[in-house]
């Protein structure tokens, strides 16, 4: 995955592409291509513990977000401590906060443009890293901050501002100046070729996550109020399963590329098991959720989450409870 990102670059500032445009933006693609697997296959597990026993391999190699321009204090939060403890929680699992042209939960306000979002939501998802890779973790983490957040990664507010830029300067500087110099391409291009990377990985990122939880058949629950704190209303691993679902168990080669998250229900359940175990995990957790008649989603190929996924866009845009 890290050499699915890594060659193209090396190939572009190279100038391997300079005399075909053509080539110059494959070699962009085939990037979008290596952030998705860095960010699915590599980094998630490492960022969760998961990838090796050794906590100084995990903390390596959750690294690599900050060299595809992220920042893994704020993807810690927002993931690992909002995402996986309130899914589908309107207010507290920012996965599905998203821009105010987007309905995500049927908790969230409704507007008369959501009726088309099952149209125009997918060129939304292709901004998704390019937003990242920008203002995201800067508005993260002063949101973090007053939410007292970060005392729990143990970092201040200044100290990881300071980080973000600095990080957010190493990844301009390696992935646009150094294309830009010596790629043999106008800059304008290298902006172009840029942007496909990004689009790219934002539209798959996002459909790979999307039909994992906004679906017809997943629970949005309104979460316990008790003062100033929210509580979901089941126990944790019957709410997990009521609010996710697997995609293409089948799929070998799919399972591979995006790191076992097509196995989402049992990613959500044991986060701290690397997801190449996922697949002989799913037929125990789905008979004991059956012994115990609780739900376990599954749809049988990705294109069929995708198509459900759609579905679900359009009936949040009716401003139904789904």
């Amino acid at each position: 995955m890290i050499l699915c990102y890594t060659i193209p670059y090396l190939l572009i500032i190279s100038s391997v592409g300079a005399n075909s445009l053509l080539l110059f933006w494959v070699f962009w693609l085939l990037m979008g291509f290596g952030i998705v697997g860095i960010g699915t296959s590599v980094m998630h597990d490492a960022n969760h513990g998961a990838y090796s026993p050794n906590k100084k391999v995990n903390a390596f190699l959750g690294h690599m977000l900050e060299v595809i321009g992220g920042y893994s204090v704020n993807w810690k939060i927002q993931h690992n401590l909002l995402h996986h403890t309130y899914t589908n929680i309107e207010g507290l699992d920012e996965d599905i906060d998203s821009i105010v042209l987007l309905r995500l939960s049927p908790r969230q306000q409704w507007y008369w443009f959501h009726r088309y979002q099952h149209l125009y939501a997918w060129f939304f998802y292709m901004l998704m890293t390019l937003y990242w890779m920008t203002a995201k973790d800067y508005l993260q983490v002063i949101r973090y901050k007053k939410r007292d957040l970060l005392v729990k990664q143990k970092i201040s507010l200044r100290r990881a501002i300071f980080h973000i830029t600095w990080y957010k300067m190493f990844y301009y500087s390696y992935v646009l100046v150094l294309p830009i110099l010596f790629s043999g391409q106008a800059w304008y291009y290298v902006l172009a070729g840029f942007v496909i990377m990004h689009f790219t990985a934002g539209f798959m990122l996002a459909c790979i996550f999307q039909p994992a939880h906004v679906m017809p058949d997943a629970k949005f629950p309104e979460p316990i109020v008790e003062g100033n704190k929210r509580h979901i209303k089941d126990t944790w691993a019957v709410h997990e399963l009521a609010s996710s679902t697997n995609f293409a168990p089948r799929s070998r080669v799919l399972s591979w590329f995006i790191g076992g998250l097509n196995f989402q229900i049992e990613h959500h359940l044991f986060s701290n098991i690397c997801h190449v175990h996922y697949r002989k995990l799913a037929p125990i957790v789905k008979q004991t959720a059956e012994e115990f008649g609780l739900p376990y989603h599954v749809k049988r190929t990705f294109l069929i989450a995708l198509i459900e996924h759609a579905r679900m866009l359009k009936i949040l845009g009716k401003n139904q409870l789904a």
